[in-house]
């Protein structure tokens, strides 16, 4: 359907990637149905496993769907939405109480369809079992290798290097100017300043 006011979604879940591709595919796909996008929403750097208010854009986003400003909501992936099924499903009946339909383009799913709603909510499913797959890998890594007596975290800085930061503490320094000076994060200076 030609004219659509479309929302285009885009998120990484880290500050070290960028959105550009996901919204230049989702330009492409709305420049050639002939769909006026009305707007850009955008989170950098926050998990999927946020609620929507821990996702500006994505809570921006609902705000524009209250008042209908758009007929479509484009992301480039269904896990860009949310990992959690009962989300995603709460969001798939919110966009439709409001008339908006729901576009995913790596999946291809358009929810004015039968197969395209049923679709979405397999893919939840599917996005919610993966994401409890990772959490259990990562305790189940943590607790071998804590049961083989490896030490977790970041390494800590060697004796010399905690007594000079606490020297040059007691000599007024500032905790960016000793982390500068030592070639150490900010963090690892609050850390041995304040035991």
């Amino acid at each position: 359907m030609k004219n659509r006011r479309v929302a285009l979604y885009a998120r990484v879940s880290t500050d070290g990637q960028s959105v550009e591709n996901q919204l230049g595919e989702l330009e492409a796909v709305a420049d050639e149905e002939g769909w006026h996008i009305v707007q850009r929403f955008v989170d950098k750097g926050i998990s999927g496993s946020k609620g929507r208010e821990g996702r500006p854009g994505f809570d921006a986003l609902h705000k524009g769907i209250v008042r209908r400003e758009f007929d479509l909501v484009a992301a480039w992936s269904v896990d860009r939405l949310g990992r959690s099924l009962q989300d995603l499903v709460t969001f798939l009946n919110e966009l439709h109480s409001k008339q908006t339909n729901l576009y995913l383009h790596k999946q291809g799913i358009d929810t004015t369809t039968p197969a395209g709603k049923l679709l979405f909510q397999m893919l939840g499913v599917f996005a919610e079992f993966e994401r409890s797959m990772i959490v259990e890998r990562v305790k189940a890594g943590l607790n071998r290798a804590k049961a083989q007596g490896k030490t977790l975290g970041r390494p800590r800085v060697g004796l010399a290097i905690e007594s000079r930061v606490l020297d040059l503490r007691q000599k007024g320094h500032g905790i960016r100017s000793i982390a500068r000076a030592l070639g150490i994060g900010n963090c690892t200076v609050q850390r041995i300043v304040r035991p």
